[in-house]
């Protein structure tokens, strides 16, 4: 008798931990944070709970590793990994073009859903808000911080702006609009904001 090769473990563990991420993105989609739980995570995964707890702490941390891995994924599969903002030395085309990809990604049903569960919870829920922040955004928002850095080294904005300020000027009025529905979000819209924000930064 053929003696058979013990399982891989490593393979099997990352299989679970794919399960888990599918079925926490696809829970929060369908139920909404609130309603969303380990058990009901574990459960459409096919694993048992304490697999999950032997790996996070809650199911916060599930969804937000969960979400996070999803921007990886997309950024691979785009070849932009690790993910930053283009430096052509055409900073309106740099900006540009990242907030298109921003538009795909915020009207991609993959990560739109989860995405406004995640943001409404963080609204009411203060600790998720701060780890949605400080796990999600503020990554996010300091790629743009440093291509910011790099356009006032080159003299193409002013030296005195500060840029953690400065993203907010196209970066806050698309969040705003995609979160409350207060219009369409277009290519044609973030070209806009970004047209009107460097018409307030170029140097005078």
């Amino acid at each position: 008798m053929v003696k058979k090769p013990a399982p891989d473990a490593t393979r099997r563990s990352e299989k679970s931990r794919r399960a888990i991420y599918d079925a926490a993105l696809a829970l929060v989609a369908e139920a909404g944070y609130p309603k969303t739980t380990v058990e009901g995570i574990a459960a459409r995964a096919g694993v048992g709970k304490q697999t999950i707890y032997r790996w996070w702490g809650s199911k916060a941390d599930v969804l937000l590793e969960a979400f996070l891995d999803l921007g990886e994924q997309a950024a691979r599969a785009a070849g932009q990994e690790p993910y930053e903002i283009p430096d052509t030395g055409d900073l309106a085309a740099d900006l540009k073009a990242v907030l298109r990809a921003t538009v795909d990604e915020l009207l991609d049903p993959r990560f739109e859903a989860p995405s406004r569960a995640l943001a409404a919870e963080g609204v009411v829920n203060e600790q998720l808000g701060r780890e949605f922040v400080g796990k999600l955004l503020e990554p996010q928002l300091q790629l743009y911080v440093d291509r910011l850095r790099s356009a006032q080294a080159q003299g193409h904005v002013r030296p005195d702006v500060d840029p953690r300020i400065a993203l907010e000027l196209f970066v806050s009025p698309l969040a705003q609009r995609w979160l409350q529905r207060t219009g369409p979000i277009s290519y044609d819209y973030t070209d806009t904001l970004v047209d009107y924000a460097l018409g307030g930064l170029a140097p005078r």
